[in-house]
């Protein structure tokens, strides 16, 4: 990206969510860490966002988006979808290829060839965009799992500017990635773009085994960052770089006074117990229902602990019109009612649950009313809950119980309680463990864990990949204080181990 160039984002929906009916539309900013690292850049670049609305076309909402986003010196470039397109490239090879099979569960994929090829017409379309908006010095930068083959149908647009991109979730083995009927094409598709970031080294690992299994002549060599891959008749530098929050914002954000005062009152109507938190999005890669097996586990093995702690649970609705999702809703619930009926008891609920999304200022008290955030993924690329938990808790107090398979245990691994989510007994038992670890090493676990996510926050990870100078809300984090610095130097090491 040069002096005069833009950035230019793809991801599969634009950074606002729309709400409307008929003509009327009301269009709000996405809160994700993702659009807060990269607005300020598109600001400055005057860049612009291309993206999938999530509705229909309409003139009126066109136009409203138009007006939205040249109010703050950046523009929108609308991708609309039929609903037959939304069936193929969405719902069906994203929803139900692309996403099991990279989190490991080929067995939950339905490999139709017309979702394949919804998937590659969808990706012309934002092709087609991209190029509406581009200019020759500007530097695209594409985001996740449904664009994988955007970069194909951009050069074969005539497009020869550099193309980044990123992958949020897992990336699959050779032994899983080879049941694709399509992965010669899609590997070849992704050698288009120039730079290929993955989550953690383990995703790299994977991306490449697969290029030497499925494509021939595979060639990788060291580059100044990550490795230089050579496939497929082209060239792309392929590296690890975790996608992180906005430390300082969480962190402010928590200590404010409404917040604190909101966790005391969640600890008071829970009657001082001990409180367990898990935070999901509904989806069965989260091991929502592994994670409830093991709470009840737990109060099998300890009965002393009844009446003494409280799991809260939440689960965020998503992807509800898929059979699927309703089934994993019904055995949630089932198993939370099942438990609560079996061992609670006049005063006390084991379990609460919540099926709904929670405003950012709640989610905050959550964090801090919490003794233990229970992470634990079946598979997960990053997970920034665990990220958001440490971040929240200005009081160093709180244990995180994580999944070794969510991608954030391979940076909080120092700090953090590590699990296998498929076993209920280790799981119940490092649940026991947090729930007896006394404040002096919380305090250096909690420390550790927000030295490493305050040096290492979502503005430093959209550094790496973008080029050129950067807007004042991307500044490297300031100096760290006293008991961050000695964290820091624990964390070289390795000073506290379980």
């Amino acid at each position: 990206m040069s002096a005069n160039g833009r950035l230019i984002v793809v991801s599969n929906r634009l950074p606002i969510t729309i709400e409307g009916v008929e003509n009327e539309f009301r269009l709000e900013q996405s809160s994700v860490g993702l659009v807060s690292a990269l607005l300020p850049i598109l600001r400055e670049k005057r860049g612009c966002w291309v993206g999938w609305t999530g509705a229909d076309y309409h003139e009126t909402l066109a136009g409203l988006m138009k007006d939205c986003a040249s109010a703050h010196n950046y523009s929108f470039a609308p991708v609309f979808l039929s609903s037959a397109e939304k069936q193929c490239f969405y719902q069906g090879c994203s929803n139900e290829i692309i996403w099991p099979l990279f989190h490991g569960l080929p067995s939950r994929c339905t490999f139709d060839s017309a979702y394949w090829r919804g998937y590659c017409k969808a990706n012309g379309k934002f092709a087609d965009a991209v190029v509406q908006v581009s200019h020759r010095n500007d530097f695209v930068w594409v985001h996740d799992y449904h664009l994988m083959m955007l970069a194909a149908g951009l050069r074969a647009r005539g497009l020869t500017q550099r193309l980044a991109y990123f992958h949020h979730i897992p990336f699959p083995p050779p032994d899983i990635f080879e049941a694709l009927p399509w992965r010669a094409e899609l590997l070849r598709a992704l050698m288009h773009y120039d730079v290929i970031g993955f989550q953690t080294g383990r995703d790299r690992r994977n991306f490449i085994s697969c290029l030497h299994r499925c494509i021939q002549d595979v060639r990788v060599s060291q580059a100044v960052k990550g490795v230089l891959v050579y496939a497929a008749g082209r060239s792309a530098v392929v590296e690890h770089h975790p996608i992180s929050i906005d430390y300082e914002t969480f962190a402010r954000d928590a200590a404010e006074s409404t917040v604190v005062h909101a966790a005391e009152a969640i600890r008071e109507r829970l009657q001082g117990t001990r409180i367990i938190l898990g935070v999901d999005r509904l989806d069965y890669t989260k091991g929502i229902p592994e994670r409830l097996i093991a709470f009840r586990t737990l109060l099998e093995c300890h009965p002393e602990l009844k009446n003494q702690i409280t799991l809260l649970q939440v689960v965020a609705p998503s992807r509800e019109d898929i059979p699927e999702y309703k089934q994993l809703r019904l055995r949630i619930e089932t198993l939370v009612s099942k438990i609560n009926g079996e061992y609670g008891s006049p005063g006390w609920v084991p379990i609460h649950y919540f099926y709904r999304s929670i405003p950012r200022g709640e989610l905050l008290a959550f964090y801090r009313a919490a003794h233990v955030a229970l992470v634990t993924p079946l598979r997960d690329g990053m997970n920034l809950v665990a990220k958001e938990f440490c971040a929240a808790r200005n009081d160093y107090n709180g244990v995180l119980v994580l999944s070794e398979f969510a991608g954030a245990a391979e940076e909080l691994a120092q700090g953090a309680l590590i699990v296998n989510p498929h076993d209920a007994e280790g799981v119940a038992a490092m649940l026991y463990l947090a729930l007896q670890m006394d404040e002096p090493e919380q305090r250096a676990r909690m420390l550790l864990m927000r030295s490493h996510i305050r040096q290492h926050d979502v503005f430093q990870w959209s550094r790496f990949f973008i080029p050129g100078p950067h807007s004042a809300g991307s500044l490297p984090a300031g100096p760290l204080d006293s008991a961050e610095q000695t964290a820091h130097i624990a964390v070289g090491v390795g000073k506290i181990q379980v």
